[in-house]
């Protein structure tokens, strides 16, 4: 089953440091398979998959692990000796520290900070990195991430703050980082518990070495956090499309979490979303995964997705994308390498 599908708006955003070093930006959509027709359309998404290539294709375009968007570049290799220097760290808060400095001795590189109180601790990016604040987003979400992996351990963040203006696709912000979000803030960073920081690293080389051919990617992609109803909801309606194209109802799904329907209806209206947009998005992410990858016929995609006729599942992907199924499939092949454009 398909994995989250990435907004359009981000795609657009990690070409901007390749664009502004004058490097064409459409043989690389093109060798990751993403039509560059798609970067018009507002309401268009990409795939996990196609973001992944992109992602490298722009690593290998611009030689900079900030893929052109910072002030300077920064040397391929230079995240993995942070984590080099960072792993011989007592705990998790010694690392943190250890990493900042570490970036901090580059010109131009992130300005990171943490500060600890007694209630909790804050991890802040220099937000002025890029036009798109994207970087500074990445960063936030590297970051969190890299701790939980070295303390092989899941840490709730309390809140994500950023200092830019909510941008077109807020909503998205709440499931990326698994917390309240906050726009138009004095810093841009995250918060946690500050205990987290005395925990101790349970990483090795060999780890360190396995992750770091899966970095950065794999570390911005791995968004299971579980923390909010609206991602479990999600979770839980996701399995449930692996083995049946009917989709349990609110109140099926309001039992499952021992909650009545209304409350489920109020605490997912909390969450800035509704059962019924929930069901959209899974339905839509795995549609965006079926025509991309081109094997199913879409009308038995369409089935597949609970849609009783191909009428309907043309309208819903419509509705969610701006284009019909066969323009979408028949763009992204026109996106691969070899195929006419």
């Amino acid at each position: 089953m398909a994995r989250r599908t990435i907004t359009v708006h981000h795609v657009r955003a990690v070409l901007r440091g390749a664009e502004r070093n004058g490097v064409d930006t459409v043989p690389l959509l093109q060798a990751a398979q993403i039509p560059p027709l798609l970067l018009g359309d507002d309401r268009a998404r990409v795939t996990a998959p196609q973001f992944a290539r992109l992602f490298r294709e722009l690593y290998r375009a611009t030689q900079d692990e900030f893929l052109g968007l910072g002030s300077a570049p920064s040397r391929p290799g230079t995240f993995a000796m942070m984590c080099h220097a960072a792993l011989g760290c007592r705990d998790l808060g010694a690392a943190v520290e250890r990493g900042t400095t570490f970036y901090g001795l580059f010109p131009g590189g992130p300005d990171l900070a943490l500060t600890r109180t007694e209630h909790t601790a804050v991890l802040t990016v220099r937000t002025d990195l890029d036009q798109d604040f994207f970087l500074a987003e990445c960063l936030v979400i590297i970051w969190h991430r890299l701790c939980n992996w070295l303390i092989g351990r899941r840490i709730p963040l309390r809140w994500a703050a950023f200092s830019h203006p909510p941008p077109p696709h807020r909503d998205e912000y709440e499931l990326l980082f698994g917390c309240p979000v906050r726009f138009g803030a004095e810093h841009t960073g995250a918060g946690l518990a500050p205990h987290w920081l005395s925990a101790p690293l349970v990483r090795d080389e060999d780890a360190l070495a396995a992750m770091l051919r899966r970095a950065p990617f794999d570390l911005l992609s791995r968004r299971d956090y579980g923390t909010t109803l609206a991602e479990q909801v999600r979770r839980a309606l996701t399995t449930a499309l692996r083995t049946s194209p009917r989709l349990p109802s609110l109140g099926e799904t309001a039992a499952r979490f021992a909650l009545s329907p209304a409350t489920l209806r109020r605490r997912l209206a909390l969450e800035a979303t509704s059962y019924q947009e929930l069901k959209d998005a899974v339905r839509r992410d795995a549609a965006l995964a079926g025509l991309a990858e081109g094997r199913e016929p879409i009308a038995e995609l369409a089935a597949r997705l609970g849609f009783s006729e191909d009428t309907a599942f043309h309208r819903a992907f419509r509705r969610w994308t701006g284009t019909t199924p066969g323009a979408y499939r028949y763009a992204s092949r026109d996106g691969a390498p070899g195929q006419r454009s």
